[in-house]
């Protein structure tokens, strides 16, 4: 069975026999009245999109609650939408991996068109002519925590960034730059409303896009480039909204044990693509069955009816809440923890890392011992419950391909949301207890450590992508694997570095507890686990 619109069309009885769930609508129509009067696009098309946004908006089509699909675009790389969908006729299959086994297959038809949205391409002037129609509600985003960042290491712009601000013809290449001129587009088709919502796992991430699209709007308005009332309707959220929102749901890269049972299913298309040394996703993504999307309920030209399919839409507070109470305590920190300890420990699977009583009792004393006493209850979801089926269901869940270093990449982005925050709390509310937390500084240690990427055993490691990876390093390089004589002297700037850590280290106390973390993690072969073994036991805690 291949996938593409015929054989689903003209095979459709093999597919529902080994078990497919197709889509009920007529996908030709669906698609056309999208490109006509489009009411959602979506800058980030990956496997979270695939798996969770696009699949309820399908399910709600098949219902009959939705009359228009999305458009994807993509600002980075977007010729890889002639690899990754349109092979396949812009369908794609979301496999959801059950704890108990069971899995559902569910083919999603609902992406109506494909965007080359770089200033470049062919796809620019299409982009352009979207954003004008007056039908769309919605522009989302899943680019992950870097694509909203502007500055470097040291807090300010990059160089292209400068560049682009400074420049006449308003061209950028970064998808905040490009977003803004085409709300410039929008602004000039008579100032049309329209929410632009991010979906990213990231802290305040409707305030974190607002605030780069503003960066860009500011600098060319200053400028001249643009007129002053542009800038002021960006910042008009009766006009253009930028809702917060908290996404929850673990979402690995297409797995080869998955790709095996689909073709033993008869399914033909679940080789990933290997392209001048290049590796593009299959057409199927692969993710748990639990799903949480919290959204600001604030739209300015109408909304989908997402909450028909599960999305909760909330009030800011409690959706602030909410992501804190996950992103902050119940479950990203302790994914973070596992992935880079997994990583140092030579583990290639979280679900395994959960057989490891010590790294069980380090997520424990992160997330129960550490991080509730200074989460603030969001009342919809209870915190306590929460990490209680991460740990208990979500993390060892078998059938979940999950890896320590998937977890790992773009670690520099998340440790002062994952860490920061919490640390924060507990200097405003209780700051007599910092010195008495022991796992959170355990972690940082730990991730300043994988940093000289050689593993427990002494060996070299490959390290997850990471855009500050190669200047970290750099930084790290007059530290020796197995000596410690200059570390407190090579550790002392970035433990105060608050970009990095949400937080001055130095200034709560902290840091020397950190770097003694470190100069045992680091004492040669066996330190790590010697570590983690040494440090308190959540289940003898009273």
């Amino acid at each position: 069975m291949k996938l593409n619109l015929d054989s689903i069309k003209n095979n459709r009885a093999e597919w529902i026999e080994h078990g497919f769930q197709l889509p009920a609508y007529k996908i030709e129509d669906l698609r056309e009245n999208t490109k006509t009067s489009p009411k959602w696009i979506h800058f980030g098309a990956g496997n979270i999109f695939r798996m969770f946004v696009a699949r309820v908006q399908d399910e709600l089509l098949d219902q009959g609650i939705e009359n228009t699909g999305v458009i994807i675009a993509e600002t980075f790389d977007s010729d890889k939408v002639d690899y990754i969908f349109k092979p396949y006729d812009n369908l794609s299959t979301a496999v959801t991996l059950k704890s108990n086994g069971e899995i559902d297959l569910r083919v999603v038809g609902c992406i109506a068109e494909a965007v080359k949205a770089e200033m470049n391409k062919e796809g620019w002037q299409r982009a352009i002519e979207l954003f004008k129609k007056s039908s769309l509600q919605v522009v989302s985003f899943t680019i992950t925590e870097k694509g909203y960042s502007l500055v470097d290491t040291s807090g300010q712009y990059t160089n292209t960034v400068k560049t682009e601000m400074q420049d006449p013809d308003m061209k950028s290449t970064n998808t905040m730059g490009i977003v803004c001129r085409l709300l410039y587009e929008r602004f000039k088709a008579g100032k049309l409303p329209l929410t632009l919502s991010s979906m990213d796992n990231v802290s305040h991430n409707g305030a974190l896009l607002k605030n780069a699209i503003l960066a860009y709007a500011k600098a060319w308005t200053d400028a001249g480039f643009m007129e002053k009332e542009f800038y002021e309707y960006v910042q008009d959220e009766a006009l253009i909204s930028f809702p917060w929102a908290m996404i929850d749901k673990i979402t690995p890269v297409a797995d080869s044990s998955v790709a095996k049972m689909l073709s033993e299913r008869g399914y033909e298309d679940y080789e990933s693509l290997e392209l001048n040394g290049r590796f593009y996703p299959p057409s199927f993504a692969n993710a748990e069955e639990t799903e949480y999307l919290v959204i600001e309920d604030n739209f300015t030209n109408g909304r989908p009816n997402w909450d028909k399919g599960g999305i909760i839409f909330a009030e800011r507070e409690i959706v602030d809440r909410v992501e804190t109470m996950k992103v902050t305590t119940c479950l990203n920190p302790l994914h973070t923890a596992l992935a880079v300890y997994g990583s140092l420990l030579g583990y290639d699977r979280i679900n395994e890392e959960m057989k490891d009583d010590d790294l069980v009792n380090l997520i424990k004393g992160i997330g129960y011992l550490e991080g509730l006493p200074v989460v603030v209850d969001p009342e919809i979801l209870d915190p306590k419950a929460f990490i209680d089926t991460v740990i208990e269901q979500r993390f060892p869940n078998p059938f979940l391909p999950d890896t320590p270093q998937r977890i790992a990449t773009d670690t520099s982005q998340k440790m002062a949301i994952r860490f920061g925050k919490t640390l924060q709390e507990y200097k405003e509310k209780n700051a007599s207890k910092i010195s008495e937390l022991r796992f959170i500084p355990a972690v940082i240690a730990g991730w300043l450590r994988y940093l000289l990427a050689i593993d427990d055993s002494g060996e070299v490691m490959e390290l997850s992508p990471d855009p500050l990876l190669e200047d970290l390093q750099l930084k790290l390089q007059n530290i020796e694997y197995g000596r410690n004589d200059n570390v407190e002297e090579t550790l002392l700037p970035l433990l105060s570095n608050q970009d990095l850590f949400g937080i001055d280290l130095i200034e709560i106390n902290l840091a020397d507890q950190i770097i003694d973390n470190f100069k045992i993690l680091n004492q040669g072969p066996g330190s790590i686990r010697k570590f983690l073994q040494s440090l308190p036991k959540y289940d003898a805690i009273d």
